[in-house]
């Protein structure tokens, strides 16, 4: 069983390792990029796909994960790499962390780091082309 100690230590590495590749301070910033970037992957995602990719992240990380969400109509159906972005501006709005493509890749670098290299690539597999390459 994990303690929630434990959940807390590895979501501060998590968000320490976030902060380091985007040379911010402190944490909020990269919990607000971390948690907007798993949204709109979380919605990209077939619900069976986005459970299955929920179960890898921390306790901590998993609710905010999870939070707001419906898997009704999911996976939305855009395929361009502008309208996934989109997403994570919308929810990073006023915020001023930088590029939406710069955050993206970022989190999706500490996710390679973090998840099971089999759980990341069923992850890319359902992912359309375009989105796939911020990956990369």
């Amino acid at each position: 069983m994990v303690t929630f100690g434990r959940t807390v230590q590895k979501t501060h590495m998590w968000l320490n390792e976030l902060s380091a590749q985007m040379a911010w301070e402190g944490q909020e910033k990269a919990y607000a990029a971390l948690r907007a970037t798993l949204h709109a992957l979380r919605d990209r995602l077939p619900p069976a796909e986005a459970a299955e990719f929920g179960a890898q992240l921390p306790m901590l990380i998993r609710g905010f994960y999870y939070e707001g969400w419906s898997p009704t109509g999911k996976p939305l159906k855009e395929r361009r790499k502008k309208q996934f972005l989109a997403h994570i501006d919308e929810e990073l709005k006023d915020r001023h962390l930088g590029s939406s493509e710069d955050i993206a890749r970022s989190v999706f670098k500490v996710l390679r780091h973090r998840i099971t290299q089999g759980e990341m690539q069923d992850v890319t597999h359902v992912l359309p082309r375009e989105i796939r390459k911020l990956f990369d």
